[in-house]
């Protein structure tokens, strides 16, 4: 189940419309109260979520699904008429996992969702992976810093595993976009660094092992030379 969280009726009507004749099941609310209210029965398997709504705004809406343990890792994906490189920054920065500005086409939206969705059933190890003070389980979905545990988005959560699965490897910021978005995200590499900054802000003194190699692009490893 999508669900969309979308004032405007056109749009609503247009894009579950979309969904549901590409094979998907979708639900569109008008406001974040209705919206909350169908959370409190179902919780859906990604989100389409507008930033300019009545009775709250879609950032507040999302600060909130992030912050908490039953949503915060639901893929949201931004769907809204603010387009600059702030906006997409502030709602990357705010825990979204992909930014479609409108107006928009229909191939690209369906597109993008079936790779998030298609990124959010994860891969299935049973074992733990460790480096340094950070221990992942990609089964459990968890990450715990210095034996706390840490909540994650779910392209942090992916852009991790993936640096932990490859630990010493340098990828650059185009590869990691590749692997992790699933398509080519020209021209967006801003959006690596924006996730790799909350990352080493949620991990704490664990942020420090996600390394920058100038002029090439990241890597996890517990010393520099590794």
């Amino acid at each position: 189940m999508i669900y969309l969280l979308e004032d405007d009726s056109g749009i609503r009507s247009f894009v579950t419309y979309a969904l549901n004749s590409s094979g998907f099941e979708a639900a569109g609310f008008e406001a974040p109260s209705a919206f909350y209210e169908a959370m409190s029965s179902a919780l859906p398997d990604l989100l389409l979520l507008d930033i300019m709504l009545p009775e709250e705004d879609g950032l507040s809406v999302l600060r909130k699904l992030r912050a908490d343990p039953a949503t915060a890792q639901l893929p949201v994906i931004m769907l809204t008429a603010k387009s600059s490189e702030f906006d997409k920054v502030t709602g990357l920065d705010s825990g979204a996992d992909d930014y479609i500005a409108k107006p928009f086409g229909t191939m690209e939206l369906i597109s993008r969702v079936r790779a998030l969705l298609r990124r959010s059933s994860g891969s299935r190890d049973s074992a733990s992976i460790s480096v340094g003070g950070l221990t992942l389980f990609p089964e459990k979905h968890t990450v715990s810093a210095d034996g706390s545990p840490v909540a994650l988005t779910l392209k942090e959560f992916e852009l991790l595993l993936f640096l932990m699965r490859n630990a010493g490897t340098v990828f650059s910021r185009d590869v990691l976009l590749q692997k992790i978005w699933g398509y080519d995200f020209s021209g967006e590499s801003r959006t690596v660094d924006v996730h790799i900054r909350t990352l080493r802000s949620k991990l704490g003194s664990c942020g420090e092992l996600i390394r920058t190699v100038r002029g090439v692009g990241y890597k996890i490893g517990e010393t520099a030379d590794d």
